[in-house]
């Protein structure tokens, strides 16, 4: 089984009874408490983003179709396909995607992000944990894990020579950011952030990662998001899954700091299939949108950070 065909899920038909069909709670609605943080609560889109979640209708637009194929996949509807082009939308509209620009990956495994990006000509440092820490926080027996540069190279999407030139590989454990990481026009990292301990490491990580960049520099990243409850969720060493408080309580935070954060759109969609919720052994896997993960209903979300101009590195 190849790298595409694991992240889709292919496996044998299962005779699981299917899930209820999702819907929306009440406090998707709500604005935030705070006020200031920017918040909305429209059908989102992946051609203009903001910090959103992933939805049925962002793969019928043209630009994911696009992204897809400069990534060299099947246009599925497939959370993992959309993160990627949610992240790539994001660095291409701050015009990262350019000769001369430094882009930071975290925990990027075989993602082929790091590739598509040195397509572009930008400089990329692509970051993995440790094995032990890799080890340690869910990740043993995926075959996501990178722990070498050539782990990363995606031969159809950009050359070898390219490659080599533009990529370079580092450990990195994400709750102890390196010093020596610094002055980057952009990071990202892709569903990462929940594997870090606890819901506050993640929270920290994010707001951490803006460390590393250049004032003005934007940091984009996605994790999960849970669609069910805005109290209750599911926290461990291993998988945390964040509440829409925790990003109103990040948003608040990193506003007092100076940062902008893009606009909150807790938005589910509304489409036929927004209401289907994939089940554990996730074998059927398509639509992978929303899943049953520990009896919490999640998705993907992407939330992006613009690092204040007058903030030191």
């Amino acid at each position: 089984m190849n790298f595409w065909t694991r992240l889709r899920g292919a496996g044998p038909q299962t005779d699981a009874v299917p899930a209820p069909p999702y819907r929306a709670p009440l406090f998707l609605l709500r604005p935030p408490a705070e006020a200031g943080i920017p918040f909305t609560f429209a059908s989102p889109t992946l051609a203009a983003p903001v910090s959103q979640l992933c939805t049925a209708d962002q793969f019928d637009e043209p630009v994911y179709r696009a992204w897809c194929a400069e990534l060299g996949i099947p246009a599925d509807r497939h959370r993992k396909f959309w993160e990627w082009a949610y992240i790539l939308q994001v660095l291409r509209l701050e015009n990262v995607l350019a000769s001369g620009k430094r882009a930071l990956g975290f925990g990027t495994g075989r993602e082929p992000i790091p590739s598509l990006l040195a397509k572009y000509g930008a400089a990329v440092l692509a970051t993995d944990a440790p094995n032990d820490v890799h080890d340690q926080q869910g990740w043993a027996g995926t075959n996501q894990h990178s722990a070498t540069l050539r782990d990363l190279w995606h031969p159809d999407i950009v050359s070898e020579a390219d490659f080599l030139a533009r990529v370079a590989f580092k450990a990195a454990d994400m709750n102890h950011i390196p010093d020596d990481l610094r002055d980057f026009d952009a990071c990202w990292s892709s569903c990462c952030f929940e594997h870090l301990g606890s819901i506050e490491h993640g929270l920290d990580f994010v707001a951490n990662s803006l460390d590393c960049l250049r004032p003005g520099g934007i940091a984009v990243h996605t994790t999960e998001f849970n669609l069910d409850s805005n109290d209750g969720t599911y926290e461990s060493l291993g998988l945390s899954i964040f509440r829409k408080r925790d990003f109103e309580r990040l948003f608040a935070r990193l506003r007092a700091q100076g940062h902008t954060v893009w606009t909150l759109n807790t938005h589910p969609g509304f489409s036929e299939l927004d209401q289907v919720i994939d089940l554990p052994p996730y074998q059927q896997a398509l639509p992978h949108i929303k899943l049953q993960v520990a009896a919490v209903t999640t998705t993907s979300i992407g939330v992006v950070v613009r690092k204040a101009e007058n903030a030191g590195g």
